[in-house]
């Protein structure tokens, strides 16, 4: 098996998407013949069914990403699933980048984490369905200066769910702006608390419809009106601010809670 993922798509368009993926997450791009017409040095191979090609490199790596319909996909797999032990984490993304899905062994084979890493490149949403991560609904928005430590983050956001009277456990993912993306301490916090690291677009941020209290503060800094509250509110669904921003220590920590419930 190959230490890298396996990035197949039917179209050039998807194809784009694989190579702005793969300078983040390096791989073999796969693309269909169709397809091939002007592509770059970096194809690993043209194919002309996706279900052969499926058999033929299922097993071979780690994690395979379709750019795709979910329905063809499903097609491809069905006659190579065998065990979530043992199966490769399998991706799907649409050809114009919108919905990252986890599709096949989230949790043992890496799918959940990859679809979220995967998003966080190309600004889409992710879409995770296993049921550990679907029934939390409580997201942590987190703003800080440059520099703090993974134990600043920690205990800023533990004690902000306190103050709310919820459990670290409780937590489903941590949503920052893109401006923190590579903020050492806030990754591996997030890593050692076995939580997703959500990036949230700056776009998105600017024209966020929730209401939230703007930082004139950040504002001057970053550009951005804020960052904790309004990454905690778009870093879910349909989400309600529960706890405004805190400031600990340099990090500054708000929480949404999801309304998932079709009543609520």
């Amino acid at each position: 098996m190959v230490n890298k993922i396996a990035y197949i798509s039917l179209s050039a368009k998807g194809a784009g998407i694989a190579r702005i993926l793969m300078d983040k997450y390096p791989g073999d791009l796969y693309l269909h013949e169709s397809a091939v017409g002007g592509r770059g040095t970096d194809l690993t191979r043209e194919f002309s069914s996706v279900i052969e090609l499926t058999g033929e490199i299922f097993k071979n790596y780690p994690a395979l990403v379709y750019i795709m319909p979910t329905g063809v996909v499903v097609r491809a797999i069905a006659g190579e699933i065998a065990s979530k032990y043992s199966d490769p984490a399998v991706v799907v993304i649409d050809v114009v980048g919108r919905n990252v899905i986890s599709l096949l062994s989230g949790h043992e084979g890496g799918a959940n984490k990859l679809a979220y890493n995967l998003a966080n490149v190309i600004g889409a949403e992710p879409v995770v369905t296993t049921t550990t991560e679907a029934e939390k609904t409580l997201i942590a928005g987190v703003g800080c200066r440059r520099g703090v430590s993974e134990l600043q983050v920690r205990s800023a956001l533990e004690a902000a769910v306190a103050e709310a009277g919820y459990k670290i456990s409780d937590l489903r993912l941590i949503a920052t702006a893109q401006i923190k993306a590579d903020e050492d301490g806030l990754i591996k916090a997030a890593q050692n608390m076995s939580l997703p690291l959500r990036i949230i677009a700056h776009s998105a941020i600017i024209d966020c419809g929730y209401e939230f209290e703007r930082s004139e503060f950040v504002e001057n800094k970053t550009g951005l009106p804020a960052v904790a509250e309004p990454c905690a509110l778009l870093g879910g669904a349909r989400c309600r601010l529960i706890q405004k921003k805190m400031v600990r220590d340099g990090v500054t920590v708000a929480l949404a809670l999801e309304c998932c419930g079709l009543s609520e």
